[in-house]
């Protein structure tokens, strides 16, 4: 049963594979930033038909491919706006930081940016938040800003105001238009103009966030940019606002091979955020069990089990942290929110959240999953039944890691639910 929900998985990748060569084919694709201008699409494509071919050898060779093309795609993510408009706080949030902690971008009333300055989020390293100078700073001047900060390496900026967007703003986004670069504008501090507009009466907090935001839209149509995206933002209340809507831009608008490092880097700000990092990691259990299944080829006593011990290891790891449940994570989050370190940790329940993984940790974990050990036995003894007993071995080893991941990915995800609504109360 789950071979065959993995063959359907990697026929629909087929199938989409063969969509998007023969738009290609016909001319009607426009977009210069696709899966297949960096190889993903071929390299799943030929996943695929190794799969289908049953040569577990040649999809465990791909799949390394793939997984090491994954790990070094970046996202560089431009950070701007006018002097004091809380730029700086918002990379701190955007990085899961509280403004105090070891290694934020500093803060102040004055500004504090005087150069381009890159912020590695902490937990994926291969996404840099830049926190950019200023824009009409003596040493930035508006005319040559995007020459000095260094345009071309950035996939998309931010323009943040905590007020109304000005002259130099509205220069600064078109300059970036003209370049073919996207870019969003971000009212930032909304949460002091909501605790202003409560003290009014008949305050209705949607009326005010549409009025605040039809203001700088109209004021940015005014001077000249045709159609803003404008996202009310605090950035201490990620939770709140606008920032779900301009994360579910930002995903729509990045090509695909990007859209999972943008989902790693975010906080767990909602429930949905949590969910859609869920379904991209369950989306690659089928590339471990693949990888499992190869290992269990090799006629070498106890290979399989060291093999899938190594995989196991790497995959839980890898949920743990992209799920916030990690330990630097969980006391981030609790200086961020206030609520007791030990109050997060009470809700978890699996023992991998918060923990040091190691092979032997996992494997006391994993035969407490009952049915799933008597499976792994029998992986290492089917591999010597004369004939037929590699194939049989490869396909409960495909399917012990595939159940596995499953149940782990599934307990992890409800500890991180449970974590984020203790967080926000």
């Amino acid at each position: 049963m789950v071979c065959e929900e993995i063959l359907d998985e990697m026929s629909l990748i087929r199938e989409q594979t063969d969509v998007k060569q023969a738009e290609v084919d016909a001319g009607t694709t426009l977009s210069t930033s696709t899966d297949d201008q960096f190889g993903f699409a071929l390299v799943k494509e030929e996943i695929n038909e190794a799969v289908l071919k049953n040569n577990q050898r040649a999809a465990a060779a791909k799949i390394k491919e793939l997984m090491m093309k994954e790990k070094n795609i970046t996202l560089n993510i431009a950070i701007t706006g006018e002097s004091g408009s809380d730029k700086s706080t918002f990379v701190n949030a955007l990085r899961g930081l509280s403004n105090d902690d070891e290694g934020a971008a500093p803060t102040g009333v004055t500004e504090t940016t005087m150069e381009v300055k890159p912020y590695p989020h902490p937990k994926c390293p291969n996404v840099t938040l830049w926190d950019l100078p200023g824009i009409g700073t003596t040493k930035f001047p508006a005319d040559k800003y995007l020459e000095l900060v260094g345009f071309e390496k950035f996939d998309f900026f931010i323009i943040i105001s905590d007020t109304r967007f000005r002259a130099n703003d509205v220069k600064l986004a078109q300059e970036i238009q003209k370049m073919k670069k996207k870019f969003y504008f971000v009212r930032s501090k909304i949460d002091n103009n909501m605790r202003a507009e409560r003290r009014k009466r008949n305050f209705s907090a949607d009326e005010a966030l549409t009025k605040i935001r039809d203001d700088c839209v109209q004021s940015l149509q005014r001077q000249g940019i045709k159609s803003p995206q404008v996202f009310l933002v605090s950035s201490f209340e990620l939770h709140l606002y606008h920032f779900s809507l301009l994360h579910q831009t930002l995903d729509r608008d990045l090509p695909a091979h990007k859209r999972d490092a943008l989902l790693c880097a975010m906080p767990n700000f909602n429930p949905e955020i949590i969910r859609k990092k869920k379904q991209a990691l369950k989306s690659k259990i089928k590339y471990w069990a693949t990888l499992s299944a190869a290992g269990a080829a090799v006629p070498v006593p106890g290979l399989s089990i060291v093999v899938d011990a190594a995989l196991l290891v790497d995959a839980v790891t890898h949920f743990v942290f992209a799920l916030g449940l990690d330990v630097p994570s969980l006391k981030r989050l609790s200086a961020r929110t206030g609520v007791p370190y030990a109050d997060l940790r009470s809700v978890i329940i699996s023992p991998l959240a918060a923990a040091e993984i190691t092979t032997g940790f996992l494997l006391k974990v994993i035969v407490q999953l009952g049915s799933v050990a008597a499976l792994i036995a029998a992986v290492e003894v089917s591999r010597w039944i004369p004939i037929i007993g590699i194939p049989i071995a490869m396909g409960l080893s495909l399917t012990t890691t595939y159940k596995i991941l499953n149940l782990i990915l599934e307990e992890l995800a409800e500890d991180a639910q449970r974590v984020f609504e203790r967080a926000l109360g």
